[in-house]
């Protein structure tokens, strides 16, 4: 009876692990075609010469080394730099600061969280086109607010040296979700710290920078990860707002090697090119865990 009954419990065990094997089948095919089988293809196209039609001719490093020699890849990849470096940092301040001022005990915070939040549920093409409305040189609504007060603007997205930064204030306005990250990040900060601090006689400052900025560092360190790579392949705002205009001074990595496969056919050079943001990306994420050991406190440690 007892080998019978095992008989039926593994049947039915089988039974079960195939209709669960059926039931995510669809996504193991999209993740086999859409995902595996790209990634693979494109580690292979970027040792050939290929335009995305006929047969890829191959080429060894050639596509890296030619890289290597490319002005435009490292002037797209400096403007990508540049733009990670600030817009990351200033998303986390402005993100800390919003948040601390919604954790306020005052009326109306709901409404105040909901308007912080809605410019990131809006799609990025429509927040790109309001934005070139809103940074046009003569008719925009920053530079006609200056005008008002007898300030000229600048050109923002017209003038090479106003470009990037006009699109790092761009990215600030659609902070919601990371806002959203730090408020729940401040709410779990035990309030008895805070006693705590009151009865030492800590000033304000002092509580922020040695409890809220400690027990926040995990949310932080999630955020900025977060934010380094998307900034890296930062793409939809600038394809269309500038096209990597004025004089190349917004031709990012990312929108560089879409430049590169989709304009000029050069499927194997933009693979490689891939390949390259590729190593950037793990390094960077690589060297954030490996140094946040220094700051970042873990409360069950």
């Amino acid at each position: 009876m007892g080998a019978v009954k095992r008989g039926k419990r593994m049947s039915l065990e089988r039974e079960e692990a195939i209709k669960g094997v059926l039931f995510i089948s669809p996504w193991i095919i999209g993740f086999l075609v859409f995902t595996l089988y790209p990634f693979i293809s494109s580690f292979y196209y970027s040792f050939t010469r290929f335009g995305g039609i006929g047969t890829p001719v191959f080429i060894g490093l050639k596509n890296y080394v030619n890289l290597f020699h490319d002005k435009l890849f490292y002037l797209s990849l400096y403007n990508t730099l540049y733009y990670t470096v600030i817009a990351v940092p200033l998303g986390v301040v402005l993100g800390i600061a919003v948040a601390l001022l919604l954790n306020q005990k005052i009326r109306g915070l709901s409404f105040f969280r909901t308007i912080i939040y809605m410019p990131y549920m809006v799609p990025t093409v429509a927040s790109a086109i309001l934005w070139m409305w809103i940074l046009d040189p003569q008719f925009g609504l920053i530079n006609s607010l200056l005008a008002s007060i007898g300030i000229k603007g600048p050109g923002w997205l017209a003038d090479p040296a106003w470009s990037k930064m006009s699109l790092i204030i761009m990215a600030q306005w659609g902070m919601g979700q990371a806002v959203v990250i730090y408020l729940s990040g401040l709410r779990n900060v035990p309030t008895e710290l805070y006693e705590s601090a009151d009865i030492d006689g800590a000033n304000i400052f002092q509580k922020f920078f040695h409890v809220t900025l400690p027990m926040m560092s995990p949310v932080i360190l999630y955020n900025v990860i977060l934010g380094v790579i998307n900034s890296l392949q930062y793409f939809t705002q600038a394809y269309i707002m500038t096209s990597g205009g004025p004089v190349n001074s917004t031709l990012f990595y990312s929108l560089y090697l879409f430049r590169e496969s989709f304009m000029n056919y050069h499927m194997g050079y933009a693979s490689a090119m891939a390949w390259i943001l590729l190593v950037i990306i793990a390094a960077c994420v690589y060297l954030l865990f490996k140094t946040s050991a220094k700051y970042v406190y873990y409360s069950g440690e």
